[in-house]
C-alpha cells in the first residue's frame, strides 16, 4: 500500500501525440501510460521530503526555496531534484528510480541511472512533459492554443516582441499580479486554468527540470515550460531550455511522474 506525502496526480494515459507545430513543425510523442503531479512542487512539500530525506541519509547543496509555501520551490538543481525524488519514493514505501552503483542515490554530484519500471517517482523525459503539456491538443504553440496572455500564465510579457504573445504590453512586462518589487515574482501553484488533462502550469511560473540531457557530452539537463522571468518564446510546448545538473536559479523548479 502506498500514501502520498506531497500532492495529488494526473493520469498521462499511453499513446501518441502526433501534429505539426507551427514553430517546430512536424512531431510525434509516443509514451506509455504515467502519474504526473497535478501542479509544480510547493516549497511546502519540497520541505516535507526534504526535513525527512535529511534525517534518513541524504544531502543536498541547496535547501530550495520558495516565496511562500504554496508557490513553487525554486533554488534547486536537477541533482537535487532527482534525489529529493528518490526521498519521496522511500517515504511512500515506493521502489527509487535513481541509483549510483547499483545504490540509492542519495549523496553527491553524480549522474545517477534511472530505472524507468521501478515505481517510484522520478522527473518526466522530454516526450512525457511535451506530451502532458499540450494537454490532448495537437500541434498547438501552448497547453491552450496558439496564442498567450497574462491571463493565462505567469511569464514576462511583450506583444510587440512574438507574434503569438497576444498582451498589450509594448516592453518586457512581468505580471501585475504577481509583481510586488521583491523577486522572484512567482504564482501560487494553480493560479490559472488547467491544460485538458488537469494540469497546472505547464507554461510560466517556473522552468521545470526534466530528465534528459541537452547535449552529447550530458553536461546539461532540459528545462521546459518558462518562468516568470522568461518570454513567451519559452512557455511554448515545443521549446526547450537547458541548465548545467548543478546549477539551482530562482526561476527553475520541477515536478514529478511516476509509474
Amino acid at each position: 500500500m502506498f500514501f502520498c506525502v506531497v500532492s495529488p496526480m494526473v493520469l498521462i494515459s499511453s499513446g501518441t501525440n502526433s501534429g505539426t507545430d507551427p514553430d517546430f513543425g512536424a512531431y510525434s510523442l509516443t509514451v506509455s501510460s504515467f502519474y504526473m503531479d497535478r501542479t509544480e512542487v510547493k516549497k511546502a512539500q519540497w520541505d516535507v521530503v526534504y526535513n525527512w530525506a535529511v534525517a534518513h541519509g541524504y544531502s543536498f547543496s541547496n535547501s530550495g526555496s520558495g516565496k511562500a509555501p504554496d508557490h513553487p520551490v525554486h533554488t534547486v538543481s536537477w541533482f537535487d531534484v532527482v534525489k529529493w525524488c528518490n526521498a519521496r519514493s522511500e517515504m511512500e514505501g515506493r521502489t527509487p528510480c535513481y541509483t549510483v552503483s547499483g545504490s540509492p542515490y542519495k549523496t553527491g554530484q553524480s549522474a545517477p541511472d534511472c530505472n524507468f519500471e521501478a515505481n517510484g517517482y522520478r522527473l518526466p523525459t522530454e516526450a512525457e512533459w511535451k506530451k502532458a503539456a499540450r494537454g490532448g491538443l495537437q500541434g498547438k504553440r501552448f497547453p491552450w492554443g496558439d496564442t498567450i496572455t497574462h491571463s493565462q500564465a505567469n511569464y514576462r510579457a511583450n506583444g510587440s516582441a512574438y507574434s503569438y504573445d497576444a498582451s498589450p504590453y509594448t516592453t518586457y512586462t512581468y505580471h501585475p499580479d504577481y509583481n510586488d518589487g521583491s523577486e522572484p515574482y512567482t504564482s501560487p501553484v494553480g493560479s490559472f486554468s488547467a491544460n485538458g488533462y488537469g494540469l497546472y502550469d505547464m507554461a510560466g511560473n517556473v522552468f521545470e527540470w526534466c530528465w534528459d540531457v541537452s547535449d552529447a557530452s550530458a553536461s546539461r539537463r532540459d528545462l521546459r515550460g518558462g518562468s516568470w522571468d522568461s518570454y513567451a518564446y519559452d512557455a511554448r510546448c515545443g521549446h526547450a531550455g537547458w541548465d548545467a545538473p548543478g546549477i539551482a536559479s530562482y526561476y527553475g523548479g520541477f515536478r514529478a511522474v511516476c509509474r
